[in-house]
């Protein structure tokens, strides 16, 4: 808001903004589940089975949430959720299929990308939306929990690891700021 109250030109009002992080937050744990999905069905017989699923729990349940919201508030979701369908299971599964370390290392690079995109989202929110933060908080919480599963089990040792983060962080931010705007 400028001096006297008024919107400053290209300045989005709050509402504009938690509609945004709630289309964004939906399409990211739609992309979340489909990633693990994707990984379960390459990994999910083998010792890092029962891991896997109970990641992909966590993001079941954030994506549920997420949804209730998004249908409270008449949130448009984003319209690209038939390409983070795919494009989830896709980088599940051809990270799984290049070995575990290497699925471990999607999920960190995943987790750090949304850890900053949570902590950019609670910092903005205001008290009104206490709720919305705290759930927010929560969820980073347990998307740091994957992260250090990640890894604990081999990430950093995966083959060509720094591009393979980079590459990965890279497309995850290019995904939230798409989600956010269509």
């Amino acid at each position: 808001m400028g001096e006297q109250g008024m919107s400053v030109p290209g300045s989005m009002s709050k509402d504009d903004r938690v509609a945004r992080f709630l289309r964004v937050n939906q399409a990211g744990e739609l992309g979340a589940v489909r990633i693990y999905q994707g990984q379960r069905a390459v990994l999910g017989k083998g010792r890092h089975g029962p891991l896997l699923a109970h990641m992909a729990k966590q993001e079941e349940h954030h994506l549920t949430t997420f949804g209730k919201m998004i249908a409270e508030r008449r949130v448009r979701p984003t319209a690209l959720s038939p390409l983070w369908h795919v494009a989830g299971f896709v980088l599940g599964a051809g990270t799984a299929l290049m070995g575990e370390r290497a699925a471990m290392a999607c999920t960190v690079a995943v987790e750090e990308a949304i850890d900053e995109h949570y902590v950019a989202q609670a910092a903005a929110l205001d008290g009104d939306e206490a709720e919305l933060k705290a759930t927010i908080e929560q969820f980073r919480a347990e998307e740091l929990e994957h992260r250090d599963i990640g890894l604990a089990n081999g990430a950093e040792q995966a083959p060509a690891y720094p591009l393979l983060s980079t590459a990965i962080k890279t497309g995850c931010k290019i995904a939230i700021w798409l989600s956010e705007r269509v």
